[in-house]
């Protein structure tokens, strides 16, 4: 058995992550999200300028108002164009003074413009997005239970979805904490963590699998069948969330505004995933197995009692 025991410290596991879920859960409860306008509604603005500009040059015009995150897209460019004399940008719900001065602020450092429509919309996304949201996680989490059921068991099901419920809420928690902005990309991240990690864990889970036989064979300890299937597995887990993080980090470095939380919620989840296919999924399955096993041989206790 390799020298370090992964399985053997599993309760070390579940209180490294429980210093995060926990507070991140009174957070969320405390101070609650950041909420985009896909979520609260916003201003949207169609301005035409005399000279085409950059996104770049308008984003920066909205830095002193605390507005660089807003949505702003070229208007009637062609496709890959990087100017446009036609921009849309869609910000927070602005009171009229405030307005105003951001208007003033984008002629000063962009240039002259008109005005070819301005107006306050609702959230276009909303309760309604994420009622949908939460449905596909729950309808995923129960068919990769059935599936991993079939495949293996019903413990390992149970085992792969508290660990992708124990993702989303280390991401939760996380921005909750930094009260980065959540937005409809943040349903696309969370989404997409969930798909990386459930195929992390099925890794490990069918190399336990494979080597459930020669363990009983040998009568050796579980912990150490665990142990020996992560290790087995552990290059090219590493070898997997290495490469999706540094594509990632460049995407959040080099990237967009509008890009930076959705790559830092993948940041974040793609960590999560791989701590948790290695330090906590299988944890759980032994702690399932074991109690399994205990409640099978106490009825036998009693008896020969």
């Amino acid at each position: 058995m390799p020298k370090f025991d992964i399985a053997g410290k599993r309760k070390l596991w579940f209180l490294i992550s429980l210093l995060v879920i926990v507070p991140g859960l009174l957070c969320m409860f405390m101070r609650g999200f950041n909420f985009g306008i896909d979520f609260t509604g916003g201003t949207i603005i169609d301005l035409k300028f005399d000279q085409p500009v950059s996104i770049a040059e308008v984003r920066q015009s909205l830095v002193p108002y605390g507005l660089e995150g807003s949505t702003i897209q070229l208007s009637g460019a062609e496709s890959g164009a990087t100017e446009s004399d036609a921009v849309m940008i869609r910000t927070t719900d602005l009171e009229e003074e405030d307005r105003k001065a951001v208007m003033a602020g984008i002629e000063s450092e962009v240039g002259h413009y008109t005005v070819l429509r301005e107006e306050k919309v609702g959230a276009t996304i909303g309760g309604e997005l994420i009622t949908n949201a939460v449905t596909a996680l729950v309808v995923s989490w129960l068919l990769i239970i059935a599936y991993v059921a079939y495949r293996f068991e019903f413990r390992f099901g149970i085992a792969a979805v508290l660990a992708l419920v124990h993702d989303i809420l280390i991401v939760l928690a996380v921005f909750s904490f930094t009260q980065r902005q959540i937005d409809s990309s943040f349903i696309a991240a969370l989404l997409t963590i969930v798909g990386y990690s459930i195929n992390d864990t099925i890794v490990i889970f069918d190399r336990i699998r494979e080597n459930l036989r020669l363990h009983f064979r040998r009568g050796g300890d579980i912990n150490e069948l665990v142990n020996r299937s992560i290790y087995q597995t552990l290059t090219r887990s590493l070898y997997t969330v290495f490469t999706v993080m540094f594509t990632t980090a460049a995407l959040y470095f080099f990237g967009g505004e509008t890009t930076k939380d959705f790559a830092f919620a993948l940041l974040v989840g793609f960590g999560s995933g791989c701590y948790s296919s290695i330090f906590i999924a299988s944890q759980l399955w032994i702690v399932f197995r074991e109690r399994a096993e205990k409640k099978r041989h106490q009825p036998k206790a009693a008896t020969a009692k």
